[in-house]
């Protein structure tokens, strides 16, 4: 047999140069904590949505007016900029809202840059002139923009008082780095009310245009230059602005024939403050009822530290709490989102210490502590190594990069595996020198491992460009996993060499026996108190941290040694024996084995049908959150919908009383923040409600079930006269549309309406299950009153139609005439409009006199009341009109109720669609989740496959053989055998973004080990072993680091795939470990963490057996068609191993 002696150069100058190694540990460990330590830290990853939004109001205009007047002209330029997906836009009263969506590959900077350009062009198109229109305003959406905490103030204090409290602490924390903005819910808005008498006003022979001119005329601050006087230069400034109410209502008007009036005449003038528009109130555990309170919706800055910008928040809070604010002044903190970023992170990064230890364990009981400790090692520095990059490439540490982390421990021990495995084989007990056998190990696997780590890493690759929002939230996952692995191959091939170097010690026969307190223990026992000492001085945590590895180290020396020694000397021989002989009666019968995997595969399949649950798009966990949605019918005003909200926010409090030991808070909000984050139109609206309860963090619920809670608020909200209510849960993943969306399109809305309205009757008939309430977004019952102008009679009259609509808007809606400068406040407007008691009644309206100058009669003043030309009707109209891709849209939209499953609705819903009769020149069909799950799907499935191109092309380059590369390829198909039947076998539901992701990585997981096992026995058959015992001694010999990697892999993933949690800080500072099962880490990354479980345990079955048994087939095939002969020397018995 030919002895092949390899080596790798750089571990080989690793190995020579041990103290540089050394030095370069230290700098690692030490720059990488501190870089961990600065990363920012948030739940979720910043993702700036690929979609630009154009908002432009248009005070006092009807829906149809805004979509005519502002949307269409918008459209007309947005629809043809480059990269763009799709337009489409919401028209509602006052507002034009459209949103341009882009491929996500186009950067969002570039995005509102185009879209700036194209509605610069459109202003030639929209109406010219008109104060109303005001400026379009183009911004885009981040998730960083949601709030990540609510202060909540309340007390014995009017809203103007509360008000002056609020803005202390809003502008000191719109000052720190890490916040962007901070919004006010609740608070009223100041303004100078003129309210005009129409009748004094017309008595007096003067319009509203003379009142907002001369007002605005006098509100003046400006400066006349500047003159040079005594040497000296000196500005010249005027400096009439009003001061106060006062000084407003003592203004002097003058009608067109000259003769003046003083405002306060035929106006009341006061400081007032605009109608209430938003309402908040708040009740927590500690209170009996709700209580109006002012919120503080706290944004931060992308890329900030969220638990930073809390602790600041929070300590501002006590600070003013202490010495500015009275004690009667309440202030709560709720929605803090800085509590579920540090329970995910904590949570998640014990999960990733359990997951170390027990793959530090099975480590142990396989290669010893020594080497266990080695392998074990190149988890945390494969970490630091990416914490160090991290930064550079705009990371923060986030649950999508902690999973990661995770996700990689059971992988980046494989390189390490297979190298310290090596050398412990080659080391031989001393046979051959230490040196010589690390730098034998790393050169004999360099090649499989490094093309292995190859593989394991390609599959990765297509996902970092999903271009969908999905795939920005995912990004973090393939390009962290990238990192670490790469980083795992430096320190398999770099550090754990000049470990193995100097710590590998040969095993002596019976030496831990009879364990022994000898020197070297004492000498390690005297190192570990010394530390724990120092480890006191810092924390009693590190101290007691200290305690507890002692404890372990005098149980790794007087008992389990032994115990390891045994499973080495006796379990695992005789398991490896086994094995051997099962090996030997595969090989004999190579193509039956290959069947029966393929009728297994088959039945996988099959079972898969009959027993297997419908995917889901993306898994859901227990409720943190219940959302009550109150929609009342268009045209309520806001006081209204607050009354419903209040008897709403009573049943939620009854219902929920038996469990609120677990309820942190209940809040309800009117006008502003009310709307479902799957809608798109995110605006204030005065018919819409909202209700939140919130539930402590999963680990202090005490096994109670928040599903069943949010059913019974479900049951207890319904029954309300006239409203429309949703109850639903917070998304547990990316921000997606609604389950369920039936988009009906057309031009004509009449129709649209009508027909959305039959198949809404239609559909509940059908009585699908799961299907909560389908509302249409488009309804035609918002009350309006119409003033049809007779034009030819107006005209006559000198008067336009537009004057008419320029009185009356300023009448009801009311004009700024100037703004108010002498407060702390933001400028607020002079309001200058009609009397409370005139603008609410018609018949004063319609009585209302238009004044002007006749310049038929010679410009003599004249005044017509509007009743002389206009007839006035009531009607319904439009409550808001949609368009998308410049033709109009309606939705019918509704969530799904738990457990049913979304899929199988929208199937049931779809086939009612085909069977629902309507008009030829109307669209239907689904959108909302089910498009957002065919983009995902039709993805998944195009970077599986580009993933098995890019193993195919490492595997082919290693090999040079198809045969070899198709043997190693089947075991991808193969072991979703595993995830078939895992998944059916126990009942559970697929994710499909989540167990799509999850049997892409186990492509690239799987194929390792194989290429591990194909390489070895083209060595031996290169070193002139024949075919069948180089197979069967190649999977003899590498059944050991085939069996450690997979099952390190599956160990590292099964904290977070049955949610097994320990709080190891709370159990080394406070003994108090927290113990728990489930959470919402393992509802999000269950799915996916089961997939490569079931698949891994699967394919190693494979890779110890159907892979020797294939290579069999490949070898006789190609001798079949080539002609070329195996020598026909009988085969050896393979070595038994003494037990």
């Amino acid at each position: 047999m030919k002895d092949l002696k390899k080596e790798f150069g750089p571990s080989s100058w690793a190995i020579d140069n041990k103290t540089a190694i050394y030095v370069l540990i230290f700098l690692i460990t030490v720059l990488g904590l501190v870089s961990y330590n600065r990363l920012p830290k948030e739940n979720f990853p910043d993702i700036a949505q690929s979609k630009v939004f154009v908002t432009t109001q248009f005070l006092g205009q009807s829906p149809q007016n805004v979509e005519n007047l502002v949307t269409r002209q918008l459209e007309k330029q947005l629809k043809s900029l480059k990269g763009l997906k799709k337009v489409t836009s919401n028209s509602v009263q006052n507002v034009s809202i459209i949103t341009a969506e882009f491929q996500a590959n186009i950067a969002i900077k570039d995005a509102k840059i185009d879209v700036k350009d194209a509605v610069d062009k459109a202003k030639q198109d929209l109406p010219q002139n008109d104060v109303n229109l005001k400026e379009s305003v183009i911004s885009d959406i981040n998730v960083a923009d949601l709030p990540i905490l609510y202060i909540n103030i309340s007390g014995d204090y009017d809203l103007k008082k509360l008000k002056e409290y609020a803005d202390v602490l809003k502008d000191e924390i719109e000052g720190y780095k890490e916040i962007s903005k901070v919004d006010e819910v609740g608070a009223l808005t100041p303004e100078i009310e003129i309210n005009v008498d129409l009748n004094k006003m017309a008595a007096a022979q003067v319009s509203f245009s003379d009142i907002t001119q001369a007002v605005g005329s006098e509100n003046i601050l400006s400066s006349a230059g500047s003159v040079k006087t005594d040497g000296i230069r000196r500005s010249i400034d005027i400096k009439q602005d009003f001061k106060n109410a006062d000084e407003v209502a003592a203004m002097v008007i003058r009608n067109p024939k000259g003769q003046a009036v003083y405002l306060r005449d035929i106006a009341e003038i006061k400081d007032a403050f605009l109608e209430q528009e938003s309402y908040a109130r708040l009740k927590t555990p500690g209170s009996d009822q709700f209580k109006n309170v002012i919120t503080l919706n706290v944004s931060k800055r992308a890329g900030e530290n969220l638990i930073e910008a809390s602790d600041k928040i929070n300590a501002l809070i006590k600070q003013k709490q202490k010495t500015v604010f009275p004690k009667g002044l309440n202030i709560t903190v709720t929605g803090d989102q800085s509590d579920k970023t540090r329970t995910t992170l904590n949570d998640l990064i014990n999960t990733i210490i359990i997951g170390f230890l027990l793959v530090t364990v099975i480590l142990m009981f396989f290669m010893g502590t020594t080497n266990a400790i080695f392998v074990a090692l190149s988890v945390p520095l494969s970490c630091f190594i990416a914490f160090l990059i991290m930064p550079a490439i705009g990371f923060t540490l986030n649950m999508i990069v902690l999973f990661s982390f995770l996700l990689a421990l059971g992988i980046v021990v494989d390189d390490a595996i297979v190298v310290i495995e090596n050398t412990h084989r080659i080391f031989q007990n001393g046979k051959v020198p230490i040196k010589e056998a690390a730098k034998m190990a790393a050169g004999e696997v360099f090649l499989p491992v490094f093309s292995g780590t190859m593989t394991t890493l390609a599959p990765f690759v297509p996902l970092a460009f999903w271009n969908s929002l999905i795939g920005h939230f995912m990004f973090f996952l393939p390009i962290t996993l990238i990192i670490t692995l790469l980083a795992s191959l430096v320190v398999a091939y770099i550090m754990n060499p000049v470990f193995a170097v100097d710590f590998m010690k040969p095993h002596v026969e019976g030496e831990h026996d009879h364990p022994k307190f000898d020197k070297p223990t004492k000498r390690a026992l005297i190192y570990l108190a010394i530390a724990t000492a120092v480890g006191y001085l810092i924390n009693v945590g590190v101290g007691n941290f200290m305690v507890l590895i002692i404890v372990l180290y005098l149980i790794n020396h007087f008992f389990l040694l032994k115990v390891i020694d045994r499973f080495q000397n006796n379990v695992w021989p005789r398991f490896q024996n086994w094995y051997a002989k099962w090996l030997e009666r595969a090989v004999q019968r190579p193509v039956t084995v290959l069947l029966g995997t393929m009728v297994l595969f088959v039945f996988a399949i099959v079972l898969m049908m009959v027993r297997g649950k419908t995917p889901e798009f993306f898994p859901s966990g227990d409720p943190n959150f219940a959302y009550v949605y109150l929609t009342m019918p268009i045209g309520t005003d806001q006081a209204t919908t607050n009354e419903v909200t209040k008897k709403l926010e009573q049943r939620v409090a009854k219902i929920v009383e038996p469990d609120k030991d677990i309820i942190s808070s209940i809040i309800s909000n009117v006008t502003k923040g009310v709307s479902d984050p799957t809608d798109e139109d995110q605006g204030d609206y005065q018919n819409k409600g909202k209700i939140t309860v919130a539930f402590v963090e999963f680990g202090k619920r005490d096994g109670k079930d928040t599903k069943a809670i949010l059913k019974k608020i479900r049951g207890a909200v319904q029954g309300v006269p006239g409203a429309k209510i949703s109850v639903a849960q917070e998304n547990s993943g990316p921000p997606v549309q609604k389950d369920i969306s039936i988009e009906l399109i057309g031009d004509n809305l009449d129709s649209l309406v009508k027909t959305s309205a039959r198949l809404k009757n239609y559909i509940d008939k059908q009585n699908i299950p799961g299907i909560e309430n389908l509302v249409a977004d488009v309804q035609n019952d918002k009350p309006e009153i119409v003033f049809d102008i007779d034009r030819e009679r107006a005209n006559r009259e000198g008067i336009t139609s537009k004057t008419i609509n320029d009185a009356l808007q300023t009448a009801v809606f009311g004009a700024p005439a100037a703004n108010f400068r002498n407060t702390k406040e933001d400028d607020y407007k002079i309001q200058v409009r009609a009397l409370e008691s005139q603008r609410g009644n018609i018949d004063e309206l319609r009585n209302m006199k238009v004044t002007y100058r006749d310049l038929a009669t010679g410009g003599s003043i004249r005044q017509v009341p509007i009743s002389a030309f206009t007839d006035v009707r009531y009607t319904n109209t439009y409550s808001n009109i949609k368009r998308k891709q410049q033709r109009r849209v309606l939705t019918l939209g509704s969530s799904v109720i738990k457990p049913y499953n979304a899929n199988e609705v929208n199937a049931s819903i779809l086939s009612a669609i085909n069977n629902f009769k309507h008009a030829d020149d109307i669209i239907i069909r689904q959108g909302g989740g089910q498009e957002d799950q065919l983009e995902a799907v039709t993805f998944l499935g195009t970077a599986l496959a580009t993933s098995f191109g890019l193993i195919l092309i490492i595997l082919m380059i290693q090999f040079n053989s198809i045969g070899k590369t198709l043997i190693i390829i089947s075991e991808i198909f193969f072991s979703i055998i595993g995830v078939l039947l895992g998944v059916s076998i126990f009942g559970m539901t697929m994710a499909i973004v989540m167990t799509g992701v999850g049997i892409i990585a186990l492509a690239g997981v799987v194929v390792r080990n194989g290429i591990l096992l194909v390489e070895f026995t083209d060595m031996l058959i290169e070193q002139g072993t024949s075919l069948h015992d180089a197979v069967v001694e190649a999977g003899h010999t590498r059944m050991t680091p085939v069996l450690l990697t997979a099952t390190a892999a599956i160990l590292g993933l099964i904290p977070l795939a049955v949610g097994f949690n320990i709080d190891f800080v709370g159990l080394f500072t406070h003994f108090e470990p927290h113990i728990h099962f489930g959470g919402d880490n393992v509802a999000f990354w269950g799915p996916l963490a089961w997939t490569m479980i079931f698949g891994l345990s699967f394919a190693t079955v494979i890779t110890l057996i159907l892979v020797p048994c294939m290579y069999i087939i490949r070898v006789n095939m190609k001798n079949y068609f080539f002609g070329k002969k195996e020598s026909k020397e009988e085969p050896k018995k393979l070595e038994t191993i003494e037990a």
